[in-house]
């Protein structure tokens, strides 16, 4: 038997990723179908640090649909794919959190696909602000790499 999907009763339609899929706060769009959404992080923990969203009002992997999260994941998958050739990556880190004492900031359910290289650390969280020419630089390629 399947557990319950928890309703999204707490979740917050003013959160900052709910404003940026309703085109009402800017972001650096990298890939958008009728069901999920991504673009990269403003504060990368490395270069092509990119978030996927659903479009669903999902606040964590504890409330969102089962295939709402199935599809989020593919999405994942082709962006971890297409951001490891771009980036020239060695492996990709996925890193997804729930509630706040699982880590999550922002409660909407988002993905984090993070491109890596050997020997080089990921930068501490929410510890730089990257340049907007930088990100739009990166969106351009990466976006051209998932069409």
């Amino acid at each position: 038997m399947r557990p319950a999907v928890r309703p999204a009763m707490d979740y917050d339609p003013q959160n900052i990723f709910a404003k940026i899929l309703r085109g009402e706060l800017p972001c650096h769009k990298i890939y958008e179908d009728d069901r999920a959404f991504a673009f990269l992080d403003i504060m990368p923990r490395a270069p092509g640090h990119a978030l996927v969203l659903p479009k669903a009002p999902a606040r964590n992997l504890l409330d969102i649909s089962p295939d709402d999260l199935a599809h989020v994941m593919k999405v994942a998958q082709k962006i971890a794919i297409a951001a490891k050739s771009v980036f020239a990556a060695d492996g990709i880190t996925l890193q997804q959190f729930s509630e706040a004492a699982g880590g999550q900031i922002v409660f909407h359910l988002h993905v984090h696909v993070i491109p890596r290289h050997d020997n080089v650390a990921l930068k501490p969280p929410a510890s730089f602000k990257e340049d907007p020419a930088v990100l739009s630089e990166q969106a351009l390629k990466l976006a051209a790499a998932l069409r």
